[in-house]
């Protein structure tokens, strides 16, 4: 396989290599590839075996050149990761897009562009998502109803305002410690900021045909024992719009105070009991429930994401199945302002000091003419905009010229919206 993209994720990946078998990574991909090969003695590869590799700094040439069968997309640039998915599809390779920021951009066509070229569009094994659907599937398949699914993080209302300035003091690290560990201030922003839950949840959504909430993710603080009271709708007491929905949980109650039991590193499914004989069994296998003994919860409590990673790869490869793919159009993620900005402005994108992404239903973000948020770094602002206030096509300068904006309104043009609940 060949691998695009050696930060954090390629790495916890190719940590793996050494003990993986029958894998082998024929080609490493990076802008800088003397980096990469510093990466790959970091987490433990041979001289012998970075000898044996091919390193490139072009991932369009490793397409169309390398002798691969799966190509694994981890650079976490929207824009770019379309054009990477599109050109491994057009290569007749399987495609691993641990990029949820470009699945979330476009995904619903890069999967029906790899369906006509009988390649694979999965997502990535490890990274909570994929994790999310596996849940879901096992649901399904058992007959159970799936009231709700998502993951844990930590949130406080006011972290949405958080720029890579004041990121480090959420994770108690100083800015020097951060550069220490490499860590990229934008990058971990957009999981502080809720941008990264937004694109996950709508990748879910994407994926599962669940839907969220029309005013987005409300993010309840709630620990592994009371998903199940608290994720159910709101008419038997719960918090949920509707049954079938996408949502996050907080690992930090709303004064900042930690969570009994939390779920920040993991993932979750609730399910209602079809009928009566089912609640009892819950009942007498020791599941936890809710009062009336119909709904449950089953949960994975860590997630491993790259280390994971070759699930989805020898899945691909082996079985021709993806470990969860986007299905359809169903929910999008709309960049919205942290705070007042002025025309004349530049975005900034996901992570940055500009904007912040809000997950809505698919045919509300395009009633509203929703400026994606992976579409939202580098462009002009047009005209003011207030904090809090979603971001419309209306509102940028676009260029024109952009592919990965003509696959974008390809998407919009020939990807129905899923209704949501």
């Amino acid at each position: 396989m060949g691998l695009i993209g050696a930060g954090k994720f390629g790495s916890m990946f190719l940590s793996q290599v050494p003990t993986s078998k029958g894998l082998k990574v024929s080609v490493i991909t990076d802008i800088d590839v003397d980096r990469a090969k510093q990466r790959c003695r970091d987490v433990g590869w041979s001289e012998e075996r970075i000898a044996s590799t091919r390193f490139m700094d072009n991932a369009y040439a490793m397409c169309e050149e390398a002798a691969i069968d799966v190509v694994v997309e981890a650079t976490g640039d929207p824009v770019i990761g379309v054009l990477h998915a599109d050109a491994a599809i057009k290569a007749g390779l399987h495609i691993v897009m641990v990029n949820v920021e470009a699945d979330v951009l476009a995904g619903a066509l890069m999967a029906r562009k790899a369906k006509a070229a009988g390649v694979v569009y999965s997502m990535a094994y490890g990274d909570q998502p994929a994790l999310i659907c596996e849940l879901v599937e096992w649901a399904q398949a058992c007959g159970f109803d799936v009231v709700a699914a998502g993951k844990g993080t930590k949130y406080l209302a006011s972290y949405h305002s958080s720029t890579p300035d004041t990121v480090w003091e959420h994770y108690g690290l100083t800015p020097n410690q951060a550069a220490k560990g490499g860590m990229n201030s934008k990058m971990f922003n957009s999981f502080l900021d809720g941008t990264k839950s937004a694109l996950e949840m709508a990748a879910v959504a994407n994926a599962t045909y669940l839907t969220p909430a029309p005013d987005g993710l409300t993010f309840p603080p709630v620990g592994v024992d009371k998903l199940a009271n608290v994720l159910r709708p709101k008419k038997d007491g719960g918090c949920l719009h509707h049954k079938g929905q996408v949502e996050v949980v907080s690992s930090l109650e709303r004064d900042g105070s930690p969570v009994s039991r939390d779920l920040r590193w993991g993932v979750y499914v609730v399910i209602e009991a079809p009928n009566d004989y089912t609640a009892s069994c819950f009942n007498e296998y020791g599941m936890n429930t809710d009062e009336t003994g119909r709904y449950s919860a089953m949960y994975k409590p860590f997630h491993l994401i790259g280390l994971e990673v070759n699930i989805s790869i020898l899945s691909a490869a082996i079985n021709n199945k993806p470990t969860g793919s986007n299905l359809g159009f169903v929910s999008d993620v709309v960049a919205t302002a942290k705070r007042n900005l002025k025309a004349g402005e530049i975005l900034d994108g996901e992570g940055g000091y500009t904007v912040y992404g809000k997950i809505m239903p698919s045919e509300q973000s395009l009633e509203i003419g929703g400026l994606p948020i992976g579409l939202s770094d580098g462009v002009r602002l047009n005209v003011p905009v207030l904090a809090g206030q979603h971001l419309c096509w209306s509102h940028v300068d676009m260029d024109e010229t952009s592919i990965a904006l003509e696959l974008r309104r390809e998407m919009e043009k020939i990807c129905t919206p899923v209704k949501a609940a």
